[in-house]
């Protein structure tokens, strides 16, 4: 199903890009110049909507992953998990850091070498660190994705540390996840333009944050809606607190 669509798109796109082409030839009227330029801009939108569209689509959870203090929500395609739930209260600890596990149909360990981005962890190592079988847990590709080593280590960080303490206070529901584009490392990792948290309070049912975080150099965050995340997912996400 996913190739015979792909098929079609790129044979459409191709065609669009014919047309597209076609407009400019030095043969069309002065007069029409301004009517044409318009006709190729509107193809050339068709042409980024079809493409958007098909990558949103192909963007699927192949299963859903029990892995005892989170649940995983992964595509076999991407190799990445499109998100992840987890519970979290009074986190933190000093457990020993291991090695990322390869599991089955999951990213591997060479798929990462070189490649500038770091293995970033959805549910943070540190969050289950007063317990070492449960922190690692953690270290699975059911629950990395390649972040840039720039926000890994600086907003990123800094959010799962104070989501952390708020952990102190009040039971969480986390949900987090990637937003994926076009981008891919070697062997079709794909690599998130696009991070994303939303932070619920069990006790009163309320959203305490809801977080975008680019995923590049400039390591934008800002706060954001869960609509907005369910539109450039492409996927509709059932949040609750429960």
């Amino acid at each position: 199903m996913w190739l015979n669509m792909h098929t079609s798109l790129v044979y459409l796109m191709s065609h669009l890009r014919i047309l597209s082409n076609n407009l400019r030839v030095n043969k069309i009227p002065h007069m029409f110049s301004i009517k044409n330029q318009s006709i190729s801009r509107i193809i050339k939108m068709i042409i980024l909507i079809l493409l958007n569209s098909f990558l949103c689509f192909s963007q699927k959870v192949d299963t859903v992953i029990d892995k005892k203090i989170y649940t995983s929500y992964y595509s076999f395609d991407l190799k990445v998990p499109l998100y992840i739930t987890y519970y979290l209260y009074k986190g933190g600890g000093n457990s020993t850091r291991i090695n990322f596990k390869e599991e089955y149909k999951s990213a591997k360990n060479s798929d990462y070498v070189r490649s500038g981005y770091h293995r970033g962890h959805l549910v943070s190592a540190e969050d289950f660190a007063y317990n070492q079988e449960l922190e690692n847990i953690t270290f699975s590709y059911y629950n990395c994705l390649p972040q840039y080593p720039k926000l890994n280590m600086g907003p990123w960080k800094s959010w799962e540390t104070k989501i952390r303490q708020e952990s102190q206070i009040w039971p969480l529901k986390i949900y987090v996840g990637g937003i994926y584009g076009s981008k891919k490392l070697k062997n079709g990792v794909a690599v998130p333009d696009y991070c994303w948290k939303v932070i619920f309070n069990q006790k009163t049912g309320l959203i305490l944050h809801i977080l975008m975080f680019k995923n590049d150099e400039t390591c934008e965050t800002k706060r954001t809606s869960l609509n907005e995340i369910n539109r450039l997912t492409g996927y509709k996400i059932t949040f609750n607190s429960k």
